[in-house]
């Protein structure tokens, strides 16, 4: 009989043993993709296919995406929201605090839409909330002053990320705009203006003992 030209068809991944899959697998192999930029393409049945299992496994350990990417977020997050500046000085730790969320936000667009979805309470975001609350406390706030700050800066950086994000692939689209002052506003959304903006909500609020 002729053999059939062409490529061969590669063979499928084995299929992994019955009971040898669980969440932490789950949540290992999306956090590689996400943080290789793949979070568009990431489906539960591409996961699936990945670790060589059939879709419905996968349904044992997570609801749905949006289940898996908390987790994933979460993992991602707590590898980059720690400031290495002094706690001792209360300030400049909360700027570098929240303009490293600002930075995870832009760089990583599943957890900006985890952000902005539901309020986060996952185990990292609730440790960096506890971090923060005890920084401005020790700096001189008190309890209902440091919630405020922190919520203000918060909802700053939440907000100013997602239009940093969107103003990015506009300015990516229109890399000149003709209108001078179309360019101007489009591009308020650089590191610089989201430590001057936040400098002047922090100059308005509340002040620790320096």
């Amino acid at each position: 009989m002729q053999e059939s030209s062409g490529s061969p068809i590669p063979s499928a991944r084995p299929r992994a043993k019955w009971g040898t899959i669980t969440r932490e697998h789950l949540v290992e192999a999306a956090t590689e993709e996400v943080a290789a930029g793949r979070y568009k393409q990431l489906t539960i049945r591409s996961l699936a296919a990945q670790l060589g299992v059939a879709p419905m496994t996968l349904y044992r350990h997570v609801r749905d995406k949006e289940d898996l990417l908390g987790d994933v977020v979460d993992r991602l997050l707590a590898r980059s929201w720690e400031p290495v500046t002094p706690t001792t000085d209360t300030w400049a730790w909360v700027v570098e605090a929240a303009d490293r969320l600002r930075r995870f936000l832009v760089e990583h667009p599943a957890a900006l839409h985890v952000f902005l979805s539901h309020p986060v309470t996952s185990p990292t975001a609730m440790a960096r909330l506890t971090a923060m609350l005890k920084v401005l406390q020790e700096g001189g706030l008190d309890e209902s002053s440091a919630r405020e700050v922190y919520l203000a800066v918060h909802t700053y950086t939440l907000g100013f990320a997602a239009l940093e994000a969107s103003r990015a692939r506009w300015l990516a689209d229109y890399p000149q705009p003709e209108d001078p002052d179309t360019f101007w506003l489009a591009s308020m959304t650089g590191p610089q203006q989201f430590a001057d903006g936040l400098r002047a909500l922090i100059a308005g609020g509340p002040q620790p003992r320096t």
